[in-house]
């Protein structure tokens, strides 16, 4: 399954594929986003994985570690990185990771990087650019190297985009958002423990969660000059998968005016749907789907959205931006259905 000798791909200008396959490589394939990865690209369309790269692994079965997958793939973890046999590399780190990788190695310049981590996501002295497609779906276009955004980062910004784009709401944005467990990575930890998430939900990093550099980013991109702060309290649910955000700010416009503004913004989005009742989050789970509400409360705004946080919030977006790298059809392999009950 991972051979990839048969494959003749030619990149055209804009990195379009003519006559055959896309050639993954996956860099920490072993942690949650690189089994999901994995799952997603096995029934791609237009893509094979030519390596699933992790030390500790090497020589397992994919399956003896994403246990799911059992019947899906034959496919190995290997130690090798043959980077001149792939098209695109995805970079499954931990944070901090893909930036000290990129010193110690090499990859050469024909191969795009889609890194999952938050190395490059903020604006600085390199080529990477900020894969939200309801954005910069343009840039994603021609990116060689490009940095998928954070999961609460997309659920936050997919409820606040198209207020601030069109100069609806003012002053302080405060944010309520709850993340699943799988939000905090496959490596065992105190609050990741099955007793101590079950039937609990608590508090962390508030106000001062690592994703607000890039939602502050595009605030001042849509909106240059914005005023107010985005205060965001983060918690932890208790399930597995899954984002629910809620944002409030002043808004003087008529809910009705406020409603049109959301539906025509999102009427071209590929996978995030403004719907007019509150949404449930297993409408979205195992989907790269983002559904997105609004309702006001006087001078109040309410913005909803909820996504799957491996899926849109990592993964699944990070295939949806592959696929406009490559020049696919932006749902290539992300034809997924909620479990809704």
């Amino acid at each position: 399954m991972c051979s990839s000798k048969e494959i003749n791909i030619n990149p055209s200008p804009l990195g379009e594929k003519v006559g055959g396959r896309i050639r993954v490589g996956i860099l920490g394939a072993a942690g949650y986003t690189g089994g999901e990865l994995i799952r997603v690209l096995l029934s791609h369309p237009n893509a094979e994985i030519v390596f699933a790269n992790s030390e500790s692994n090497a020589g397992n079965k994919v399956y003896d570690v994403h246990e799911g997958l059992v019947g899906d793939t034959e496919l190995e973890f290997t130690s090798e990185m043959p980077f001149d046999e792939v098209d695109v590399v995805f970079f499954c780190f931990g944070h901090g990771k893909s930036e000290a990788f990129l010193k110690e190695h090499e990859i050469p310049s024909s191969v795009k990087i889609i890194d999952l981590a938050q190395d490059f996501r903020i604006k600085g002295d390199h080529d990477y650019v900020y894969g939200l497609p309801e954005t910069h779906r343009e840039q994603i276009r021609s990116a060689q190297h490009l940095a998928n955004p954070g999961c609460f980062a997309t659920c936050i910004q997919l409820a606040l985009l198209p207020a601030l784009k069109s100069g609806l709401i003012g002053g302080d944005i405060v944010v309520n958002g709850v993340t699943g467990s799988t939000g905090a990575g496959q490596k065992p930890g105190a609050t990741t423990h099955f007793s101590w998430r079950n039937d609990n939900i608590s508090l962390y990093k508030t106000f001062k969660h690592q994703h607000l550099l890039e939602i502050n980013q595009t605030v001042q991109e849509l909106a240059p000059g914005y005023a107010g702060r985005v205060l965001f309290i983060p918690q932890r649910g208790c399930f597995a998968r899954g984002i629910y955000v809620t944002a409030v700010a002043r808004c003087e416009a008529p809910v009705e005016e406020v409603q049109k503004v959301y539906a025509d913004y999102y009427k071209d989005a590929a996978f995030t749907h403004f719907v007019t009742s509150s949404p449930d989050m297993k409408q979205v789970v195992n989907t790269n789907k983002a559904l997105v509400y609004v309702e006001k409360y006087e001078d109040q705004l309410l913005m909803v959205s909820t996504i799957d946080n491996l899926l849109k919030g990592a993964v699944g977006q990070a295939v949806e931006n592959m696929n406009l790298m490559f020049g696919l059809d932006e749902r290539a392999g992300l034809n997924l259905k909620a479990s809704a009950f």
